[in-house]
Protein backbone atom coordinates (compact mmCIF):
# COMPACT_ATOMS: atom_id res chain seq x y z
CA UNK A 1 0.00 0.00 0.00
CA UNK A 2 1.20 3.23 -1.03
CA UNK A 3 1.91 6.09 1.26
CA UNK A 4 -1.02 7.83 -0.28
CA UNK A 5 -3.51 4.96 -0.29
CA UNK A 6 -2.99 4.50 3.27
CA UNK A 7 -3.72 8.31 4.01
CA UNK A 8 -6.61 7.55 1.85
CA UNK A 9 -7.47 4.67 4.14
CA UNK A 10 -7.00 6.29 7.52
CA UNK A 11 -9.49 9.33 6.20
CA UNK A 12 -12.49 6.39 5.51
CA UNK A 13 -11.78 4.48 8.73
CA UNK A 14 -12.11 8.19 10.62
CA UNK A 15 -15.18 9.66 9.15
CA UNK A 16 -13.62 11.66 6.39
CA UNK A 17 -10.89 13.54 8.20
CA UNK A 18 -8.34 15.01 6.28
CA UNK A 19 -5.01 12.95 7.13
CA UNK A 20 -1.77 15.30 6.65
CA UNK A 21 1.71 14.97 7.76
CA UNK A 22 1.81 11.07 7.20
CA UNK A 23 5.32 9.59 8.49
CA UNK A 24 6.84 6.31 8.90
CA UNK A 25 8.72 6.24 12.56
CA UNK A 26 10.94 4.11 13.90
CA UNK A 27 9.00 0.77 15.13
CA UNK A 28 9.30 -2.55 16.69
CA UNK A 29 9.73 -6.12 15.48
CA UNK A 30 6.13 -5.96 15.76
CA UNK A 31 4.63 -3.22 14.41
CA UNK A 32 5.06 -0.10 11.77
CA UNK A 33 4.42 2.81 13.50
CA UNK A 34 3.26 6.02 11.79
CA UNK A 35 2.73 9.51 12.88
CA UNK A 36 0.10 11.94 11.13
CA UNK A 37 -2.94 14.39 11.32
CA UNK A 38 -6.47 14.11 11.39
CA UNK A 39 -8.05 17.25 11.13
CA UNK A 40 -5.29 18.62 12.94
CA UNK A 41 -5.16 16.48 15.65
CA UNK A 42 -1.64 14.34 15.95
CA UNK A 43 -2.11 10.72 15.96
CA UNK A 44 -0.34 7.66 16.08
CA UNK A 45 -1.13 4.16 13.85
CA UNK A 46 0.15 1.31 14.61
CA UNK A 47 0.34 -1.62 11.78
CA UNK A 48 0.77 -5.37 12.86
CA UNK A 49 3.50 -6.24 10.56
CA UNK A 50 3.75 -9.13 8.37
CA UNK A 51 4.34 -12.92 10.09
CA UNK A 52 2.99 -11.36 13.35
CA UNK A 53 0.18 -14.02 14.07
CA UNK A 54 -0.85 -12.50 17.35
CA UNK A 55 -4.57 -11.44 17.66
CA UNK A 56 -4.40 -7.07 17.61
CA UNK A 57 -7.61 -7.47 19.55
CA UNK A 58 -6.47 -8.64 22.73
CA UNK A 59 -3.40 -5.20 22.62
CA UNK A 60 -6.86 -3.50 22.14
CA UNK A 61 -8.80 -4.94 25.01
CA UNK A 62 -6.07 -4.67 27.57
CA UNK A 63 -5.17 -1.11 26.44
CA UNK A 64 -8.71 0.18 27.05
CA UNK A 65 -8.88 -1.75 30.17
CA UNK A 66 -5.42 -0.18 31.82
CA UNK A 67 -7.13 3.12 31.29
CA UNK A 68 -10.36 1.95 33.10
CA UNK A 69 -8.03 0.96 36.18
CA UNK A 70 -6.29 4.25 36.02
CA UNK A 71 -2.92 3.48 33.79
CA UNK A 72 -1.23 5.85 31.90
CA UNK A 73 -2.40 5.01 27.87
CA UNK A 74 -2.88 6.30 24.72
CA UNK A 75 -6.61 6.64 23.94
CA UNK A 76 -7.60 4.56 21.37
CA UNK A 77 -9.20 6.29 18.78
CA UNK A 78 -9.79 3.52 15.76
CA UNK A 79 -8.72 -0.75 15.62
CA UNK A 80 -9.56 -3.27 13.16
CA UNK A 81 -8.65 -6.69 12.84
CA UNK A 82 -10.11 -6.58 9.07
CA UNK A 83 -6.52 -6.29 6.97
CA UNK A 84 -8.87 -5.00 4.50
CA UNK A 85 -9.20 -1.49 5.73
CA UNK A 86 -5.24 -0.97 6.38
CA UNK A 87 -3.36 -3.98 4.66
CA UNK A 88 -3.02 -5.15 8.09
CA UNK A 89 -4.65 -4.97 11.74
CA UNK A 90 -4.23 -1.18 13.12
CA UNK A 91 -5.51 0.79 16.02
CA UNK A 92 -4.72 4.50 16.17
CA UNK A 93 -4.32 6.01 19.60
CA UNK A 94 -3.93 9.54 20.63
CA UNK A 95 -0.22 11.11 20.69
CA UNK A 96 1.38 11.24 24.39
CA UNK A 97 4.08 13.75 24.04
CA UNK A 98 7.08 12.06 25.37
CA UNK A 99 10.29 10.42 24.90
CA UNK A 100 10.92 6.87 24.61
CA UNK A 101 14.54 6.44 23.35
CA UNK A 102 17.03 5.28 26.47
CA UNK A 103 19.54 7.01 26.37
CA UNK A 104 18.22 10.43 26.27
CA UNK A 105 15.84 9.42 29.50
CA UNK A 106 19.15 8.26 31.05
CA UNK A 107 21.26 10.71 30.13
CA UNK A 108 19.82 14.27 28.91
CA UNK A 109 19.42 16.86 31.71
CA UNK A 110 15.84 17.35 30.37
CA UNK A 111 14.80 14.34 32.46
CA UNK A 112 16.80 14.64 35.55
CA UNK A 113 13.05 14.91 37.14
CA UNK A 114 11.90 12.12 35.49
CA UNK A 115 14.98 10.08 36.41
CA UNK A 116 13.87 10.40 40.21
CA UNK A 117 10.53 10.05 39.75
CA UNK A 118 10.08 6.98 37.02
CA UNK A 119 10.79 4.16 39.43
CA UNK A 120 7.84 4.99 41.68
CA UNK A 121 5.95 5.91 38.59
CA UNK A 122 6.35 2.42 36.97
CA UNK A 123 5.72 0.69 40.30
CA UNK A 124 2.24 2.67 40.67
CA UNK A 125 1.25 2.28 36.84
CA UNK A 126 2.13 -1.76 37.41
CA UNK A 127 0.24 -2.27 40.51
CA UNK A 128 -2.76 -0.88 38.74
CA UNK A 129 -2.25 -2.78 35.87
CA UNK A 130 -2.13 -5.78 38.07
CA UNK A 131 -5.60 -5.28 39.15
CA UNK A 132 -7.35 -5.52 35.37
CA UNK A 133 -9.68 -7.79 35.85
CA UNK A 134 -8.79 -10.60 33.25
CA UNK A 135 -12.39 -11.11 32.08
CA UNK A 136 -11.78 -7.53 29.99
CA UNK A 137 -9.25 -9.04 28.12
CA UNK A 138 -10.55 -12.31 27.28
CA UNK A 139 -7.83 -13.48 24.38
CA UNK A 140 -5.07 -12.94 27.54
CA UNK A 141 -3.78 -16.66 28.02
CA UNK A 142 -1.93 -17.90 30.68
CA UNK A 143 1.07 -20.65 29.95
CA UNK A 144 4.33 -22.45 31.43
CA UNK A 145 6.78 -20.16 30.35
CA UNK A 146 9.65 -22.44 31.16
CA UNK A 147 7.69 -25.32 29.63
CA UNK A 148 7.28 -22.63 26.31
CA UNK A 149 10.79 -21.99 26.41
CA UNK A 150 12.24 -25.31 26.75
CA UNK A 151 10.47 -25.92 23.59
CA UNK A 152 12.09 -23.12 21.61
CA UNK A 153 15.54 -24.38 22.51
CA UNK A 154 14.59 -27.67 21.64
CA UNK A 155 13.48 -26.50 18.44
CA UNK A 156 16.69 -24.47 17.79
CA UNK A 157 18.39 -27.14 16.25
CA UNK A 158 21.86 -25.17 17.87
CA UNK A 159 23.57 -26.02 21.09
CA UNK A 160 23.36 -23.31 23.95
CA UNK A 161 24.93 -24.57 26.97
CA UNK A 162 24.64 -21.06 28.93
CA UNK A 163 20.89 -21.57 28.18
CA UNK A 164 20.91 -24.85 29.31
CA UNK A 165 22.63 -24.16 32.91
CA UNK A 166 19.74 -21.04 33.56
CA UNK A 167 17.27 -23.92 33.05
CA UNK A 168 18.70 -25.88 35.18
CA UNK A 169 19.23 -22.73 38.20
CA UNK A 170 15.56 -22.17 37.40
CA UNK A 171 14.34 -25.18 37.89
CA UNK A 172 15.81 -25.93 41.39
CA UNK A 173 14.34 -21.89 42.62
CA UNK A 174 11.79 -21.93 40.98
CA UNK A 175 9.43 -20.09 43.42
CA UNK A 176 5.58 -21.09 44.54
CA UNK A 177 2.94 -20.33 42.11
CA UNK A 178 2.08 -16.33 42.92
CA UNK A 179 -1.63 -14.97 42.40
CA UNK A 180 -2.92 -15.26 38.43
CA UNK A 181 -3.00 -11.80 37.01
CA UNK A 182 -3.00 -9.58 33.84
CA UNK A 183 0.56 -9.32 32.79
CA UNK A 184 2.02 -6.30 30.69
CA UNK A 185 4.57 -8.69 29.29
CA UNK A 186 7.34 -6.22 28.08
CA UNK A 187 7.27 -3.31 30.59
CA UNK A 188 10.78 -1.94 30.21
CA UNK A 189 12.59 1.43 29.52
CA UNK A 190 11.89 2.04 25.73
CA UNK A 191 8.02 0.54 26.32
CA UNK A 192 7.44 3.94 28.51
CA UNK A 193 6.83 7.22 27.14
CA UNK A 194 8.42 9.42 29.58
CA UNK A 195 8.27 13.44 30.43
CA UNK A 196 10.11 15.70 31.94
CA UNK A 197 8.36 14.54 35.12
CA UNK A 198 8.19 11.11 34.84
CA UNK A 199 6.19 8.11 33.53
CA UNK A 200 3.59 9.83 31.02
CA UNK A 201 2.46 6.37 28.87
CA UNK A 202 2.76 2.28 29.01
CA UNK A 203 3.08 1.32 25.56
CA UNK A 204 3.42 -1.96 23.08
CA UNK A 205 1.10 -4.10 25.14
CA UNK A 206 1.37 -7.07 22.01
CA UNK A 207 2.67 -9.43 24.48
CA UNK A 208 -0.32 -8.97 27.32
CA UNK A 209 -0.70 -12.34 29.14
CA UNK A 210 -2.28 -14.13 32.57
CA UNK A 211 0.52 -14.86 34.59
CA UNK A 212 2.43 -13.69 37.61
CA UNK A 213 2.53 -10.25 38.44
CA UNK A 214 6.17 -10.44 39.44
CA UNK A 215 6.95 -10.75 35.89
CA UNK A 216 6.28 -7.37 35.25
CA UNK A 217 9.03 -6.26 37.96
CA UNK A 218 11.29 -9.00 37.50
CA UNK A 219 11.33 -8.23 32.92
CA UNK A 220 11.63 -4.27 34.38
CA UNK A 221 15.42 -4.82 35.88
CA UNK A 222 16.62 -7.41 32.91
CA UNK A 223 20.34 -6.20 32.67
CA UNK A 224 19.41 -5.36 29.01
CA UNK A 225 16.81 -2.70 29.68
CA UNK A 226 19.43 -1.05 32.13
CA UNK A 227 21.27 0.08 28.46
CA UNK A 228 24.55 0.58 30.12
CA UNK A 229 23.42 2.13 33.53
CA UNK A 230 24.48 0.32 36.83
CA UNK A 231 21.35 0.67 38.51
CA UNK A 232 19.35 -2.30 38.04
CA UNK A 233 15.73 -1.36 37.90
CA UNK A 234 15.41 0.59 34.11
CA UNK A 235 18.52 2.40 34.92
CA UNK A 236 17.08 4.84 37.16
CA UNK A 237 16.70 2.54 40.37
CA UNK A 238 17.27 0.18 43.27
CA UNK A 239 15.38 -2.99 43.66
CA UNK A 240 14.04 -2.02 47.10
CA UNK A 241 13.09 1.37 45.64
CA UNK A 242 10.77 -0.82 42.99
CA UNK A 243 9.90 -3.10 45.69
CA UNK A 244 8.74 -0.78 48.56
CA UNK A 245 6.77 1.01 46.01
CA UNK A 246 5.12 -1.71 44.06
CA UNK A 247 3.88 -3.51 47.65
CA UNK A 248 3.07 0.25 49.39
CA UNK A 249 0.90 0.90 46.12
CA UNK A 250 -0.70 -2.61 45.55
CA UNK A 251 -1.32 -3.43 49.58
CA UNK A 252 0.78 -6.51 49.44
CA UNK A 253 4.67 -7.45 50.36
CA UNK A 254 7.11 -8.44 47.56
CA UNK A 255 10.03 -11.37 47.66
CA UNK A 256 12.90 -9.89 46.02
CA UNK A 257 14.31 -13.48 45.49
CA UNK A 258 10.91 -14.17 43.58
CA UNK A 259 11.42 -10.72 41.98
CA UNK A 260 15.10 -11.93 40.80
CA UNK A 261 13.90 -15.45 39.56
CA UNK A 262 11.62 -13.82 36.93
CA UNK A 263 14.88 -11.56 36.55
CA UNK A 264 16.77 -14.74 35.18
CA UNK A 265 13.97 -16.66 33.31
CA UNK A 266 13.17 -12.43 31.59
CA UNK A 267 17.41 -12.63 30.81
CA UNK A 268 16.92 -16.26 29.65
CA UNK A 269 13.93 -15.28 27.43
CA UNK A 270 15.35 -12.18 25.77
CA UNK A 271 18.16 -14.74 25.11
CA UNK A 272 15.07 -16.70 23.00
CA UNK A 273 13.25 -13.86 21.20
CA UNK A 274 16.81 -13.05 19.77
CA UNK A 275 16.99 -16.17 17.90
CA UNK A 276 13.63 -15.92 16.96
CA UNK A 277 13.65 -12.61 15.84
CA UNK A 278 16.62 -13.27 14.06
CA UNK A 279 15.25 -16.48 12.53
CA UNK A 280 12.15 -14.72 10.81
CA UNK A 281 14.30 -13.34 8.97
CA UNK A 282 16.55 -15.47 7.87
CA UNK A 283 13.88 -17.63 7.00
CA UNK A 284 11.90 -15.19 5.19
CA UNK A 285 8.78 -14.79 7.34
CA UNK A 286 9.49 -11.26 7.88
CA UNK A 287 12.68 -9.45 6.17
CA UNK A 288 14.03 -6.71 8.32
CA UNK A 289 17.65 -5.88 8.99
CA UNK A 290 16.18 -5.11 12.50
CA UNK A 291 15.09 -8.48 13.10
CA UNK A 292 18.79 -9.55 11.96
CA UNK A 293 20.98 -7.61 13.93
CA UNK A 294 19.11 -8.60 16.95
CA UNK A 295 20.34 -12.12 16.13
CA UNK A 296 23.99 -11.09 17.51
CA UNK A 297 22.40 -9.91 21.03
CA UNK A 298 21.97 -13.66 21.28
CA UNK A 299 25.69 -13.66 23.39
CA UNK A 300 24.91 -10.53 25.27
CA UNK A 301 22.39 -12.69 27.29
CA UNK A 302 24.77 -15.35 27.67
CA UNK A 303 26.89 -13.09 29.40
CA UNK A 304 23.93 -11.59 31.70
CA UNK A 305 22.76 -14.85 32.34
CA UNK A 306 26.35 -15.94 34.06
CA UNK A 307 26.64 -12.81 36.11
CA UNK A 308 23.33 -13.25 37.21
CA UNK A 309 23.62 -16.85 38.27
CA UNK A 310 26.69 -15.49 40.08
CA UNK A 311 24.77 -13.32 42.08
CA UNK A 312 26.30 -10.45 39.87
CA UNK A 313 22.98 -8.64 39.40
Amino acid sequence: MSQDDLAAALSAQLDGATIADLQRLSGGASRETWQFTADGQTLILQRQRSGDVRDMATEVDALRAAAGVGVPVAKIVAASNDAGALGAAFMVLTHVPGETIARKILRDDEFATARQNLTRDCAAALARLHTIDPADVPGAVEMDQMEQYRAVLDGVGAPHPTFELAFRWLDEHRPPAGRTRVVHGDFRLGNLMVDRRGLAAVLDWELVHLGDPMEDLGWMCVKAWRFGSPCPVAGVGQYEELIDAYAAAAGYPVDVEVVRWWEVLGTLKWGFMCIMQAQSHLTGAARSHELAAIGRRVCENEHDLFLALEGRW
